[in-house]
Formats: C-alpha cells, sequence, structure tokens
C-alpha cells in the first residue's frame, strides 16, 4: 500500500503515521452485525451477506487510511452498519483474512465458525496442490 512508517498504536503509540489505531469506542464483549461484500472470499465462506459476531478489541483500521486501503489488493469486504472496516482480505490469496471480531468465539466442535471451515478447506486445498507438484 505504500504506506511509509505504518504502525500499529498498540506497539507504538507515538508513531507519526498510524495505519492502526485506538477505536473511538471499544468493542470488547459488543456484539454487531457486519455487512458482507458479495462476491468477495468471505461471502464465500458464510454464504450469506450479512453476519453477527462477537468482538474482543480497541483497536482497528485507522479511517484515514479507509480509503487508500479499498484502491490496493487488501479489500474491506465486511463494514458495520456505520460503515466502518470489520473484515479485510487480499482476494486473491486463497485464504487471507484479517477481522476484528473473534471466529474462534462463536465456534463450536458441533457448529464450527465459517472462516475457520473455509481456513481448513484452504489448508487442505494447499496440502493436496503440494502433494501433487
Amino acid at each position: 500500500m505504500n504506506i511509509q512508517d505504518a504502525e500499529h498504536e498498540e506497539s507504538a503509540p507515538n508513531a507519526p503515521t498510524l495505519l492502526i489505531n485506538k477505536l473511538s469506542c471499544s468493542l470488547v464483549g459488543k456484539t454487531q452485525v457486519i455487512k458482507i461484500t458479495p462476491g468477495s472470499c468471505a461471502h464465500q465462506a458464510y454464504g450469506v451477506r450479512e453476519v453477527t459476531e462477537q468482538f474482543h478489541c480497541n483497536y482497528g483500521l485507522n479511517p484515514q487510511f479507509r480509503e487508500k486501503v479499498g484502491t490496493g489488493k487488501l479489500k474491506i469486504t465486511g463494514v458495520d452498519v456505520e460503515g466502518e472496516a470489520r473484515i479485510v482480505e487480499l482476494s486473491y490469496h486463497p485464504f487471507y483474512f484479517a477481522t476484528l471480531f473473534l471466529p474462534q468465539i462463536s465456534s463450536r466442535p458441533d457448529r464450527p465458525h465459517p472462516l475457520i471451515v473455509a481456513y481448513l478447506r484452504a489448508a487442505l486445498a494447499f496440502h493436496n496442490s503440494r502433494r501433487n507438484d
């Protein structure tokens, strides 16, 4: 994305370029609706255009960089009802997601979270492709 000196506020709070910064309101313990971009890998994993997820975070994408993120290879593919980024992915990669929610919170042995299932499928596909080389 050509963002020089990009940093995370949690590990470098005084950095001049905070790509990830403290959210104006903590999402720890909150549940939000997320709207998913049709055709995205997240959409393929969930099979629906809207989900509800539980959060456990205090940091997120700095709004100053929202437009820049959408123009590169990293795409915002899930937003909350106010349009804030909640899922980003590299669409050309078999499985590269970043979320502000924790899929493992709602995952159960008898009902695994869709992103965990998608991750396992991508890992298996990668493994099988390596065996065939």
